[in-house]
């Protein structure tokens, strides 16, 4: 009796833990749900006014292929592909084609630094150095009259919160000390060619000097990168692996990836370079027209500053949980107040887009008629090399995300056109709505 107590009893354990393990991808969050404009207040009309033009740039010439999300009231209203994901074979873009999202990455990778904040695992105020001993002390390139430059001594440490702001002074090696960042062949944005762990880059650059004093001036570069070697100290497993299993796993980004899986590459958006005629394709190299290291590299250098490949409606998914304030479908990545903290203005005076500034990972809109676009102040966003772009306004309770791959972008303006049409489709202001629920 007791034998057989207790192989029930074994047995009924192992089916309960199979049925909460079971349970779990029914917690995390699913697609986001389809309206239609007309429900979350665009109009069906307006919007296809944003359709015709964007199929009026692949008509042109002038873009090989596109595709344009947007949502409002966390459903989406519009979610068009347009064009071809491969012009020489005529192949069709589809809506669910992925994209090198390049400095995209940037937000996701400074959401997981949040994440150890919360935690208690390390604070935004501490020096790198704490955890990184190698950034404890760091040099600076200055220039000198004579067009060279000399290395001196950083005014303190860098810290995480420089890195989150782009105030660290690291860019990507083209400053007045270039020739020591040549010299370690640590120059660009691009690393999934990289036969070496981006931890193993990122402590070669600490001891090349910066661009800049830490805190004095916004420099676009390495900072996110270093980031994301910091959060594979804190956390001791690689930056790919925390992604997946703090952000991608329960977002449900499953398109989402660092390297390609075999079974995608034929929903890789093939990149191109505007051209005098229209488009080419982009010349064979690192980041550009092939497939190539995204699916054939070394697969070790997961870099955080720029190496991720994503679909419009994965990064709609994470995006959608930064407007609902760290949560999406009850699954919750950050507090409210963190998402608070990260989407304000950090960098004051600093020089920038008008009426722009800077907050933990993303760009915030402080002064509408400044930038002279349509939007609305408290907006947040960002974009890729690969001319791609985002935002989210909390006050229309919107997101829009734009992918395509064009690099480099020459006489276009369709990102322009992109905010024109989608706010111009509002005719339904979200305070009338609330009122309506009410």
């Amino acid at each position: 009796m007791m034998v057989g107590a207790t192989t029930r009893s074994v047995r009924n354990a192992v089916l309960g833990l199979l049925l909460v393990a079971l349970a779990v991808p029914a917690l995390s969050a699913q697609a986001l749900p389809r309206a239609t404009p007309e429900d979350v207040g665009f109009s069906s009309e307006r919007l296809e006014r944003l359709s015709d033009v964007l199929q009026a740039y692949v008509d042109d010439g002038r873009l090989a292929g596109a595709v344009a999300l947007v949502a409002r009231h966390g459903k989406v209203a519009f979610l068009e592909s347009f064009g071809y994901r491969d012009l020489e074979s005529r192949s069709p873009m589809r809506e669910d084609a992925i994209f090198r999202i390049a400095s995209q990455t940037k937000a996701l990778v400074s959401v997981a630094v949040m994440i150890l904040q919360e935690e208690g695992k390390l604070l935004i105020q501490d020096p790198v150095g704490k955890y990184m001993p190698e950034f404890m002390e760091t040099t600076v390139a200055v220039a000198t009259d004579d067009g060279g430059y000399e290395i001196v001594e950083a005014d303190r440490p860098v810290t995480i919160r420089d890195l989150l702001t782009h105030t660290s002074g690291f860019g990507y090696g083209y400053g007045p000390g270039r020739d020591a960042w040549a010299k370690a062949e640590i120059q660009g944005w691009y690393f999934a060619h990289r036969d070496e762990p981006v931890a193993k880059t990122v402590a070669r650059m600490a001891a090349l000097p910066a661009e800049a004093q830490p805190g004095e001036q916004f420099v676009y570069g390495y900072s996110t990168d270093i980031l994301g070697a910091l959060v594979e100290r804190v956390s001791g497993l690689t930056l790919d692996a925390f992604l997946r299993e703090r952000i991608f796993a329960p977002l449900a980004m499953n398109d989402t990836h660092f390297y390609l899986p075999d079974s995608k590459t034929d929903r890789l958006a093939t990149v191109y370079s505007s051209a005098a005629a229209g488009v080419e394709r982009a010349p064979d190299g690192p980041g550009m027209e092939t497939q190539g290291q995204y699916v054939e590299g070394p697969r070790k250098s997961y870099s955080g500053g720029a190496g991720l490949l994503s679909s419009a409606e994965d990064y709609a998914k994470f995006l959608q949980m930064m407007l609902d304030e760290g949560e999406l479908d009850d699954t919750r990545i950050l507090a409210p107040k963190t998402v608070e903290l990260m989407t304000v203005d950090h960098i004051g005076d600093y020089p920038w887009a008008g009426g722009v500034g800077f907050g933990l990972g993303f760009s915030v809109l402080e002064d509408l008629g400044a930038r002279g676009q349509p939007g609305t102040v408290g907006e947040f966003g960002w974009g890729g090399a690969y001319h791609s772009t985002y935002w989210v306004d909390p006050v229309e309770d919107m997101v829009v995300v734009y992918m395509t791959q064009l690099i480099p972008a020459r006489r276009i303006d369709d990102h322009g056109k992109l905010r024109a049409l989608v706010y111009q489709a509002i005719l339904e202001e979200q305070e009338e709505q609330e009122i309506e629920v009410l």
